[in-house]
């Protein structure tokens, strides 16, 4: 075998276990999965931002499960403006929560004030 089929032969390899990588990784479970989608189908919307900070932590604290939260973005896409969606719903901070009861919430918020709000069982 010459260099350059231990090279491309190299290349496969590392291209194979980054795939097996993320394929595993996308279809393992997150730990917070049934919280999150517990508040969602309990009505609860998180409304953020992609610059937001305290939205980033509020998706941090969940983890992989954010992906099953019910988020509205509301920036543009130049994160200079706001998107109607939530103008029209009157969205004025970020993060914001908005749950069932009508009521709202600003600020990242902790699972405690969450599953309280939306009826859902604290993770363990």
């Amino acid at each position: 075998m010459n260099a350059k089929n231990i090279v491309i032969a190299l290349v496969v390899i590392i291209i194979l276990l980054f795939g097996w990588y993320y394929y595993n990784d996308a279809t393992t479970p997150g730990q917070y999965d049934e919280f999150a989608q517990c508040t969602a189908d309990n009505g609860a919307k998180f409304f953020g931002a992609f610059w937001c900070p305290n939205c980033a932590n509020q998706k941090k604290l969940f983890g992989k499960s954010e992906r099953l939260l019910n988020y509205v973005e509301c920036s543009t896409a130049d994160g200079q403006g706001q998107l109607p969606i939530c103008s029209d719903a009157g969205i004025e901070a970020y993060p914001t929560w908005e749950f069932s009861d009508g009521s709202r919430l600003t600020g990242t918020l902790p699972f405690e004030t969450l599953a309280e709000k939306t009826k859902c069982e604290l993770p363990l």
